[in-house]
């Protein structure tokens, strides 16, 4: 079974990100209303549009989508 995105991204969480996805991880951990459970690119991707002010531009999801999606299959 597949581990949710969220799951995925918080093995990018450090004390000093290092690099966006870093970044990412650490603001999407502060997010309460992350879809947590999510495996749907769509979902995910909808929600950051709308909620995801914290990410410098979406291309950062999309390199953590294509990371966790090479690694997660």
């Amino acid at each position: 079974m597949r581990k949710s995105f969220y799951h995925f991204l918080m093995k990018h969480r450090h004390p000093k990100p290092k690099d966006a996805i870093s970044k990412f991880a650490n603001s999407a951990f502060l997010d309460h209303g992350f879809p947590k459970h999510s495996e749907d690119y769509g979902e995910l991707s909808a929600y950051l549009e709308l909620n995801g002010d914290y990410l410098e531009t979406m291309a950062v999801f999309d390199d953590a989508w294509q990371e966790y999606v090479s690694t997660e299959q």
